[in-house]
C-alpha cells in the first residue's frame, strides 16, 4: 500500500487531469491542487482525519476563492434591451420565432397570457439557452 504522501499526490494529479479532460468550472482543479498540498503537509502530520479535514477545508476556500477570479459569464442576461421583429406568431404560452440581430431564434413572450402576431416589434428582455423571452413593443412604451 503506498505512502500516505503518494496517495494524496496521485489523487491530486488525477483530479488535475480530470479538470482537463471533463471541465467542472475549476472545481477538480482547486480539489486537486488541494491534494497536492495536503501530500506536503502528510509529511509532518501522519494522521488521516487531519489530513482529510485540511483537503476539505483547503477544497472549499480555494474554489471560493477561484470563483472570485474567474468572470462569470451572463450570456443568458441581454445586457440592453433589444427590438427584435417576429416572424410568426407567438401563442400564449407557446414559442414562435424573431428575427434578432439578423437571426432566426425561437422566442416566447415573458406575459404567458398574450399572443404576438408575426411582423410586431418586440423587445428582448431575456435569453433562455436557444429562446429568446420577447415583450411587445407596445406594452413597453406606453
Amino acid at each position: 500500500m503506498p505512502s500516505p504522501v503518494v496517495s494524496w499526490m496521485i489523487a491530486g494529479v488525477a483530479l488535475c487531469v480530470m479538470e482537463l479532460l471533463l471541465p467542472t468550472a475549476f472545481v477538480e482543479l482547486t480539489m486537486g491542487i488541494s491534494a497536492l498540498l495536503v501530500a506536503l503537509v502528510a509529511l509532518v502530520v501522519p494522521q488521516a482525519s487531519i489530513q482529510v479535514a485540511l483537503w476539505l477545508v483547503l477544497s472549499v476556500i480555494l474554489t471560493l476563492l477561484m470563483r472570485r477570479l474567474v468572470p462569470i459569464r451572463k450570456s443568458r442576461l441581454i445586457e440592453d434591451s433589444k427590438e427584435a421583429k417576429t416572424l410568426t406568431n407567438i401563442l400564449p404560452g407557446q414559442t414562435g420565432r424573431v428575427i434578432y440581430e439578423g437571426n432566426s431564434w425561437q422566442a416566447r413572450c415573458d406575459d404567458p397570457t398574450l399572443a404576438i402576431a408575426p411582423n410586431e416589434k418586440v423587445i428582448v428582455v431575456e435569453r433562455q439557452g436557444t429562446t429568446l423571452v420577447v415583450l411587445p413593443e407596445h406594452l413597453i412604451h406606453e
